[in-house]
């Protein structure tokens, strides 16, 4: 197996743009397993698909739940890992540093950390402030004796505040504050993709929602990385509702196709 550096490394160097990482995110060592039996590179967690297998709403999750499922995951499969860390899991930059930190020690290549609040009135932080928690994120990141890959997160778009200049503001101040790869979720447009690329000069990560180009409009934009979110977990969870309504309401079995499959992909994920 690679060692915890030597998937930090690699990680880094699977960011290139115009052949964008595809990085699925797992919710469980079960589907971390599968998604690396199907020859993906990098695996990712999710905040809100983990929150899910606990029967939870996103951002509802403790931050020794999160360590403990980050572990979890890096053991699952010899592949790098990147952990949504959501804010940091503290207010100040030293509360964020020290999470940093004891994600770095489960095992990880990679973490994010984003600017978002939780609190419904003002659900983004003031820029000056959240580049102060990226520096100090970033510092923990790399000061160790892995140098994790730092993902700065802005996440205006998911929000509500549909301001592309802000956000590339955002992004600029992140990367000069240390991180590795910027990601703004909810930029999709490919205009607005295009802008944001040639504004900053580290890796750009995309996160697929509607209306999102395809893995190879992006890859001639210039992203670095593709997300998934918690899509893979909710299409899942998707899924089991459409087979349960069938069952209940029509009484047929259609289902079992879908099952049959699930199963063959299961035995070679989780066989000798």
């Amino acid at each position: 197996m690679a060692s915890q550096v030597e998937r930090a490394e690699r990680f880094l160097e699977l960011h290139e743009a115009g052949s964008p990482l595809l990085m699925p995110n797992a919710w469980d060592v079960g589907s971390a397993r599968l998604l690396a039996s199907l020859g993906f590179q990098a695996l990712a967690t999710t905040s809100s698909g983990h929150a899910a297998t606990l029967g939870r709403l996103d951002g509802s999750v403790a931050r020794d739940e999160v360590l403990e499922h980050c572990a979890a995951l890096v053991a699952a499969a010899d592949l790098p890992v990147s952990a949504d860390l959501e804010s940091g899991f503290g207010e100040t930059p030293d509360e964020v540093a020290e999470t940093v930190r004891l994600a770095a020690a489960t095992g990880l290549a990679g973490c994010s950390v984003e600017d978002a609040t939780a609190l419904p009135d003002e659900p983004i932080r003031p820029v000056e402030a959240a580049a102060e928690r990226v520096i100090a994120a970033a510092e923990a990141a790399h000061g160790g004796p892995v140098r994790l890959v730092l993902t700065a997160r802005a996440e205006n778009h998911v929000h509500g505040r549909s301001d592309l200049p802000d956000t590339i503001d955002r992004l600029q101040r992140y990367q000069a504050a240390g991180a590795d790869v910027l990601f703004a979720p909810g930029v999709v447009a490919p205009e607005d993709l295009r802008r944001l690329v040639a504004e900053v000069d580290v890796p750009v990560s995309v996160l697929t929602f509607p209306g999102c180009p395809t893995v190879a409009e992006m890859a001639a934009i210039g992203v670095s990385r593709v997300s998934v979110g918690g899509a893979f977990a909710f299409a899942a969870l998707g899924a089991m509702v459409a087979a349960a309504e069938e069952l209940r309401d029509q009484g047929t079995l259609g289902f079992l196709t879908g099952a049959r499959a699930g199963g063959r992909a299961a035995r070679a994920a989780f066989g000798p």
